[in-house]
């Protein structure tokens, strides 16, 4: 099935046709002629909010296991023959959804859709307990590397467990916990991939220099005789009072650079016009130099050295309104959490003036059309709308959405949600020195130590 490329008002000419196959499988094509590359994008409809108690970090288990070799691609072949026909590629998981992109020479299209195919068809043929194993730790040095090792680094998966209660299918982080990690079987692994890696739970785009018929073709030869899979359940329910009640709060002693105060504010769901008046608030309150939190705490008041506040708009769950300020010198949080709260009651009682809201909107839409203006964005996007709204077309006109956001909206959301009852508190606390011991001796073994986890650092990076 599809549809004429038609564009839409507000989608600034761009245009994306819709197709189905027999097993289930959505296809979103999008033609953009302007350079001879293509990006494919595989949305499977699976996060973290699937997984059950015991055994979380499953669906970031395998967007490293689909890495892995298929029954036609051994090893790291999948890797190896995008880049050396040119391409990139990667893949990320989400509470929402794991998705895999390549983006490559127009002329190289066919062998990245043979690609996702051969693993999306044949992964369980090649999957053993060696791969396993060696993708867990893969796993598992990535938590230490990105959570366990790093300032702050716990930050996000503590706020989410404070936002969303025990039981949640947001309560956890898609990074999952080392426990369950260890304790995750083969056949737990196969049997996940049964469930989710079907084509009739995805939803594939396919952007760029593109010939829709022939895309079309190929994606019917590689993908159509795939069969479904009509065992997934539904994600367990994420909805929760648009209010918290009450302020939650903990502290934590860590081996950190600086103060900080994180905390979590509950927003409306992504794909809601207040969801939409809310990120504009956050990017007129904290997003970029310009922004009130900065001016007010970095410039004018010298109590911190970053302050941002931003948004992180989940569709199946309260979105989450995110503030970091990392304070300079010896600043205590109290100060900083009064001055936050202060310009937070302002912005409630007074709203965004005119020339905020035309720099905040424009902002937005920087981004948006950033997103768009690439074929592996707009693909991106494209999957992310049909997944988790039903419709990419949606994509193509999202930023007309944010534009048609009022002052009014936005002062009323900002009154609505960015209240002390309604957030969840990070305070971090620097390992206070004891001075008493200090030594030629212990100075020395500091700099070691600082200088041994730099090199670390830099490692992962690499």
């Amino acid at each position: 099935m599809g549809h004429t490329a038609t564009a839409q008002a507000g989608s600034g000419g761009l245009t994306a046709t819709e197709h189905r196959l027999a097993n289930g499988l959505r296809v979103v094509l999008s033609e953009d002629h302007l350079t001879p590359v293509a990006a494919v994008c595989l949305w499977y409809d699976v996060g973290s909010r699937h997984e059950v108690k015991g055994r979380t970090g499953l669906a970031h288990l395998f967007e490293h296991l689909m890495f892995q070799g298929s029954a036609s691609v051994p090893g790291n072949g999948h890797f190896e023959l995008v880049q050396g026909a040119g391409g990139s590629l990667n893949g990320t998981t989400s509470f929402e959804r794991t998705n895999y992109f390549e983006t490559m020479p127009t002329h190289q299209l066919e062998l990245a859709l043979w690609l996702e195919a051969d693993r999306m068809g044949s992964l369980l043929a090649a999957l053993d307990d060696e791969s396993m194993e060696n993708q867990r730790d893969v796993v598992k040095n990535e938590r230490r590397q990105r959570y366990d090792n790093v300032p702050y680094g716990t930050a996000f998966e503590k706020l989410t467990a404070l936002a969303y209660p025990e039981g949640h299918p947001y309560h956890h982080t898609p990074i999952g916990s080392m426990a369950d990690l260890d304790a995750a079987s083969l056949e737990d692994a196969r049997t996940f991939f049964r469930t989710y890696y079907a084509p009739n739970n995805a939803v594939l785009s396919i952007v760029g220099d593109i010939d829709p018929e022939r895309t079309l073709a190929w994606v019917e030869k590689y993908f159509g005789s795939i069969p479904s899979h009509d065992g997934k359940q539904p994600p367990r329910d994420g909805s929760l009072p648009e209010v918290i009640g009450r302020e939650l709060r903990e502290e934590i002693v860590e081996e950190v650079p600086a103060r900080a105060l994180m905390a979590a504010y509950r927003l409306p769901h992504d794909g809601t016009r207040e969801c939409d008046a809310a990120d504009v608030a956050l990017t007129v309150l904290g997003g970029g130099e310009s922004s009130r939190l900065h001016n007010r705490l970095v410039r004018r008041d010298q109590t911190a050295v970053a302050a941002g506040f931003g948004i992180l708009r989940l569709a199946g769950a309260p979105s989450l309104g995110w503030l970091d300020v990392k304070t300079s010198g010896g600043v205590e949080v109290p100060d900083i959490e009064a001055a936050v709260d202060e310009e937070l009651a302002r912005f409630a009682a007074e709203g965004p003036t005119a020339e905020e809201m035309e720099r905040a909107q424009a902002q937005l839409e920087r981004e948006w059309l950033d997103r768009l203006s690439t074929v592996a964005g707009r693909a991106d996007e494209l999957c992310r709308f049909a997944v988790l709204f039903g419709d990419p077309q949606l994509a193509l006109t999202a930023v007309q959405r944010v534009l048609d956001v009022t002052a009014e909206e936005v002062q009323a959301v900002a009154a609505a949600r960015l209240r002390p009852d309604n957030r969840a508190v990070l305070v971090y606390e620097p390992i206070a020195a004891d001075e008493s011991d200090e030594s030629d001796e212990s100075a020395e073994s500091a700099e070691s130590a600082e200088s041994a986890e730099n090199d670390e650092n830099e490692g992962a990076e690499q």
